[in-house]
């Protein structure tokens, strides 16, 4: 059988794959795996009970149920909920939005897809532009999203040497400038693979840069503000017509509801809606009806800060100790935690890739990600890049604590026999 360009695009190797056929396939292969690879969240009890309760409302109401179960919504989602949530981010932030402003999608990757080639690609005037990504490492997932060759531009970070086992990257704001090319700036806040979150100032000049260059600033809000809320540091909220932000449901606990959020300009948003219609018909209602019955209780934004962020920062801090302790005699750098629910190992000189280096943790019933993956659009030569990994402390302690100790057998190992 014989693939379209766009069919060899998407069916071949990338680092979303590998990570999906991890979460699955080798999971059920060997039951006993340690799963620091994927991006699921953790099971927190009183976050369960408000989402299962929420349904149960739902349920319980045959008009609501039958909404929930047999009708598709409108080409932007669910009208309810789009209104209800408006209200409540007005209320919040004082944005001046409207339902008009919001449309909903099956998951963020589904969302990015139709976002990022709305922007880029080939234009009718012939020119090829490209998502910039001004700070790298980024989420693993765009890497394959665009459906013309050299769809990414993306910028390397500074790096601070914050001790002697920790660092955070930043915005290169000496040498940042948006490319003649560019159809828009993404980042993700907190970002994902480092749990780095881009400061309010950097933010703010990001903002400048891509007004100035009349270009759109996409924030994945998947991890961040306003909810799920896994932020560990002091940062605002903020949108104007030209930003775009992408928020999901996943983090909030119910990855299973594939609903994520984009809320944007109204032109944006509307041919947003008309592409997404074409591409998946209808949004999910399931996603929609539950979060807006824990918008009615005003539960959506306060289990974030009450329940989700207070539990993955304790439990960052754990693993964060776990580690220092693990890794203590090698030359290994930890990116100051600040959000999400990953860390970010650098292991300075390592003497062979980070995808190697995952290759040996499989084997040994350790599932990472290789570091490697998460530079798209990067096409100078770093060496930085072949010597990280991303790890989820969303499992139990003992997890990680099993993990760790495994890991720095073999990091050990290859600085032994390889370096």
């Amino acid at each position: 059988m014989q693939f379209s360009e766009f069919g060899q695009r998407l069916t071949a190797g990338s680092g979303i794959v590998s990570l999906m056929d991890d979460l699955g396939t080798a999971l059920r292969e060997n039951p006993d795996m340690l799963f620091l690879g994927g991006g699921n969240p953790a099971r927190i009890e009183a976050v369960e009970s408000l989402l299962s309760d929420a349904a149960r409302h739902v349920l319980d109401q045959p008009e609501r149920a039958h909404e929930m179960f047999g009708v598709y919504q409108s080409p932007a989602g669910d009208l309810v909920f789009r209104k209800s949530l408006a209200e409540h981010l007005n209320q919040q932030f004082e944005w001046g939005v409207g339902a008009a402003n919001i449309a909903l999608a099956n998951g963020s990757q589904s969302a990015f897809f139709t976002l990022f080639n709305l922007l880029a690609g080939r234009h009718s005037d012939g020119s090829n532009r490209q998502i910039q990504l001004p700070l790298v490492p980024e989420y693993l997932g765009y890497s394959e999203l665009g459906l013309t060759p050299d769809f990414f531009h993306a910028n390397r970070p500074s790096i601070e040497r914050l001790s002697e086992h920790e660092f955070k990257y930043h915005l290169d704001l000496d040498s940042l400038t948006v490319e003649p090319n560019s159809a828009a700036l993404c980042v993700s806040r907190p970002t994902n693979p480092t749990g780095n979150m881009i400061g309010d100032t950097e933010m703010a000049a990001l903002d400048r840069l891509a007004q100035s260059a009349a270009v759109p600033l996409i924030i994945d809000g998947a991890y961040g503000l306003p909810f799920p809320g896994i932020v560990f540091t002091e940062a605002s909220c903020r949108w104007n017509d030209n930003t775009i932000l992408v928020l999901s449901l996943s983090k909030l606990g119910f990855p299973g509801a594939r609903t994520s959020i984009v809320i944007a300009a109204e032109p944006l948003i509307e041919a947003f809606a008309k592409a997404n219609t074409v591409i998946s018909l209808a949004a999910g209602n399931i996603g929609p009806a539950v979060a807006h019955e824990l918008l009615k209780r005003e539960q959506l934004l306060a289990m974030g800060r009450q329940s989700i962020a207070p539990f993955y920062q304790q439990r960052c801090h754990q693993a964060v100790q776990v580690l220092q302790r693990a890794l203590a005699h090698l030359p290994y750098r930890l990116h100051k935690p600040e959000g999400a629910i990953f860390l970010w190992l650098w292991f300075e000189g390592l003497p062979i890739t980070s995808q190697a280096l995952y290759e040996r943790l499989k084997a040994k019933g350790v599932l990472v990600i290789a570091g490697e993956h998460f530079f798209p659009g990067l096409t100078e030569p770093w060496r930085h890049r072949y010597e990280c990994i991303r790890l989820s402390y969303a499992q139990p302690a003992d997890v990680i604590e099993r993990a760790a100790q495994i890991i720095a057998q073999e990091v050990t190992q290859v600085y032994e026999q390889d370096g």
